[in-house]
């Protein structure tokens, strides 16, 4: 990318350095970690919650014990009118998955009445495809509202601001699932909302801590990337943990203090942050907002939006992590007596900073020797092994049949699956912000997470199909659907790369310019 003139980019007002990186990269990366244990805490229990507590009458009151409390899922505000825009189960299907489940819960409880058994089968397994649905629908918006959130920043609030905001009504959110369970689906607004304020805006600060051309920067949003998988990681058995020890509103009480802690990391190193698109804006050192985008420009939007459609199939297989696949590290894999199947989301994260710093190495060493694949075709690669990694879970299916199975087939499922979204995700985070036009980089960012919306909500509805179809047949419908999209995207590498080339200002002959990769 060409050079900025001085006038164009200004740095944060503290210039220190920690690690070869400003150190307001690592006032976001702490920052980022807490929201991202608020978040993914959360979302490990959300789908169990749904299913084992709140949407049943006999209750799992800590997660992943016995169900020996009650309730009535009638008192969720909301609920009726939600459930009746819910699809029903088909009955031939619910008697199926209610005899299986029904196995084994006899098989795991000693002493629990058929009868009993069979109640509580027959209402989990009703639940449980709505569960999935609503589990995409959330875990979707999330990802939506940072389009409105990013628009907001970038012509009123700016970044900061909105991170502040987000914060606040996100903790606001986890509390509320803390204190009352029949406002769930109120808590679920406010995280909504929370984050669409939030997400846009703390990745496309990162990026503003760099001039254009930095070579630093996508070495920058490797680091962010393991801040998000640390915070990601030591999650679960927090969360996890207090579910299944005090019961599962502690699990979100302790998310939402996880949030509070973000906001605090953020509001005590606003120092070492550069100002926002708005503050130069009206500083004068960027193009005014009303500016007319130029033709480059508009290809490199296009191109963007392209991209962000064509990973919609990949983030709808990616998510089955926190659906189908942790409902079958709760149902079908045996853990230890000490473990909480919430666990397993930690699985992931553990592997992405366990291999983010090899991947980075590899990819250096190729640009070395000119064979580092583009952005684009990294981000293909990422799709054949995500779709490569459900393999492992077709063999699984096959061998566990009817009983539980080992850790092993999920966590090695997981590792494979992190790499590819190594070469996914990171990767476009940073693109987005070599590429969009400054004055909408916010926006774009949250364009970027459109794709995450459109790709959560397609994995509900894929997740539905968990308790209909074979296990063996399922995680192949899965595979064909990773190596599909990876297909997809190969085959957009060149027109999508020659369409993303940054505009060329005139420039000295002895300048020379780099390309987008």
């Amino acid at each position: 990318m060409s050079s900025a003139a001085p006038s164009e980019w200004k740095g944060p007002a503290s210039n220190r350095q920690f690690m070869g990186h400003p150190v307001g990269l690592f006032v976001l990366f702490f920052t980022e970690m807490w929201e991202r244990f608020s978040y993914y805490g959360m979302r490990g229990l959300l789908k169990l919650y749904m299913v084992n507590y709140l949407f049943i009458s006999v209750r799992q009151t800590l997660q992943g014990k016995a169900f020996d409390g009650s309730g009535n899922p009638d008192d969720v505000l909301g609920w009726g009118f939600i459930r009746s825009l819910l699809p029903t189960i088909d009955p031939a299907t619910l008697d199926a998955c209610a005899a299986e489940k029904a196995k084994v819960l006899l098989a795991s409880n000693a002493g629990m009445a058929a009868e009993v058994a069979n109640t509580i089968a027959r209402q989990t397994c009703s639940v449980e495809p709505n569960a999935s649905l609503l589990y995409g629908l959330y875990t979707g918006l999330v990802y939506l509202t940072p389009v409105f959130g990013g628009l907001v920043a970038d012509k009123y609030l700016g970044q900061k601001k909105s991170v502040y905001v987000g914060a606040i009504i996100m903790a606001l959110g986890q509390f509320v699932l803390f204190g009352a369970d029949n406002l769930f689906f109120v808590g679920l607004l406010l995280l909504i909302i929370g984050n669409g304020f939030f997400k846009p805006n703390i990745s496309t600060q990162v990026g503003n801590l760099y001039p254009p051309g930095d070579s630093r920067r996508d070495g920058a949003f490797t680091i962010f990337y393991m801040g998000i998988n640390i915070g990601a990681f030591i999650c679960n058995f927090v969360c996890g943990t207090l579910a299944a020890v005090y019961g599962w509103r502690y699990g979100f009480l302790a998310a939402g203090i996880g949030m509070c802690i973000g906001l605090v990391v953020q509001m005590l190193g606003k120092e070492f942050l550069a100002p926002d698109t708005l503050q130069e804006r009206k500083q004068g050192a960027v193009a005014p907002p009303k500016q007319k985008l130029t033709k480059n420009e508009w290809n490199r939007v296009w191109a963007l939006i392209a991209l962000c459609l064509l990973n919609v199939v990949f983030w709808a297989v990616y998510e089955q992590q926190g659906n189908t696949m942790q409902t079958w590290a709760d149902e079908k894999t045996a853990w230890p007596s000490w473990a909480s199947s919430t666990w397993f989301q930690s699985v992931n994260p553990f592997f992405i900073f366990a291999f983010a710093p090899f991947l980075d190495r590899f990819w250096a060493m190729q640009a070395k020797k000119g064979s580092e694949p583009s952005s684009v075709a990294k981000m293909a690669i990422g799709c054949f092994i995500l779709g490569g990694s459900f393999i492992v879970m077709v063999a699984g299916a096959s061998i566990v049949g009817d009983g539980k199975g080992s850790l092993f087939w999920p966590v090695f499922c997981t590792m494979l699956l992190t790499v590819g979204e190594l070469y996914l995700s990171p990767i476009g985070l940073s693109l987005v912000t070599k590429v969009a036009p400054v004055r909408i980089v916010s926006l774009m960012m949250g364009m970027w997470f459109l794709s995450s919306f459109l790709g959560n909500v397609l994995s509900g509805y894929i997740g539905q199909f968990y308790t209909s179809m074979s296990k063996d047949a399922f995680f192949l419908m899965l595979m064909v659907l990773g190596v599909g999209a990876g297909i997809a995207i190969a085959l957009f590498n060149k027109p999508l790369k020659k369409a993303m080339q940054p505009e060329e200002p005139p420039r000295p002959a002895s300048t020379v310019s780099g390309t987008v990769t």
